[in-house]
């Protein structure tokens, strides 16, 4: 079974930065796909970037060239790296494992952009 857990979420101005990990447990980490989703309130869960068992990334328009995923395959943990937070980025941020047919989920990590 994988378990995910999702840490550095913060408040922080707007301008400002954070970089939030995502531990997983299990034997599949260096072989899935890894994401980043986030949900604002009253918005659906929207994906923001994810990185294949390869390396090769992918980033929702809004986030590209602010963001950057990443993945350390030997500590079983995901990165994102956040520039240039805005408010529109306001939203809990979840972190998904992809193996095959079989999806996991963190239980999220609140980041908030306000001055």
């Amino acid at each position: 079974q994988v378990q995910l857990v999702e840490t550095g979420g913060d408040l922080v101005q707007p301008g400002g930065s954070l970089r939030l990990s995502c531990a997983a447990s299990g034997s599949t980490f260096s072989a899935s796909s890894l994401n980043w989703y986030r949900q604002a309130p009253g918005k659906e869960r929207e994906l923001v970037a994810g990185i294949s068992s390869r390396g090769i990334t992918n980033y929702a328009d809004p986030v590209k060239g602010r963001f950057t995923i990443s993945r350390d395959n030997a500590k079983k943990t995901v990165y994102l790296e956040m520039n240039s937070l805005s408010p529109e980025d306001t939203a809990v941020y979840y972190c998904n494992l992809k193996f095959y047919s079989s999806y996991y989920w963190g239980q999220g990590t609140q980041v908030t952009v306000s001055s």
